[in-house]
C-alpha cells in the first residue's frame, strides 16, 4: 500500500481535487460534488458540526460584544460572578431544579 508521500501529481490529476488522509495513510481523492457529499454524510455529528462552523463562521454581534464586556473585570456582571464564586467556595450551591423536581 502506498502512502501520500508515494503519490505524485499524476495520481491525482486536476487542480482543486480534495484529498482526505485517513485509514493509516491511504490517500483518497474526491473530485465530484457527489463524492464530497458522500464524505460529509460519513462524518460523525461532531465532525459535521466542526465542518459547518468552519464553512459558516459566525461573527460576534453587538449582543456578544456587550456580554463579553459585562463579564470582564469591572463589568456589570462582575459582582454576580464574585458572589457565585464565594457561594461555591462556601458550599452554598445546590442543584436546580432539585433532584426529583425535574
Amino acid at each position: 500500500m502506498d502512502t501520500p508521500a508515494d503519490r505524485t501529481d499524476a495520481d491525482a490529476p486536476g487542480l482543486g481535487r480534495l484529498t482526505d488522509v485517513r485509514d493509516e495513510g491511504t490517500l483518497f481523492a474526491m473530485s465530484s460534488v457527489q463524492e464530497i457529499k458522500a464524505a460529509i454524510d460519513a462524518l460523525s455529528p461532531r465532525e459535521q458540526y466542526e465542518l459547518h462552523a468552519l464553512l459558516h463562521p459566525q461573527e460576534d454581534d453587538a449582543w456578544d460584544e456587550q456580554m463579553r464586556a459585562d463579564t470582564e473585570p469591572g463589568g456589570k456582571l462582575q459582582k454576580l460572578m464574585l458572589e457565585a464564586e464565594a457561594d461555591a467556595q462556601a458550599g452554598r450551591l445546590r442543584d436546580w431544579p432539585a433532584p426529583g423536581q425535574a
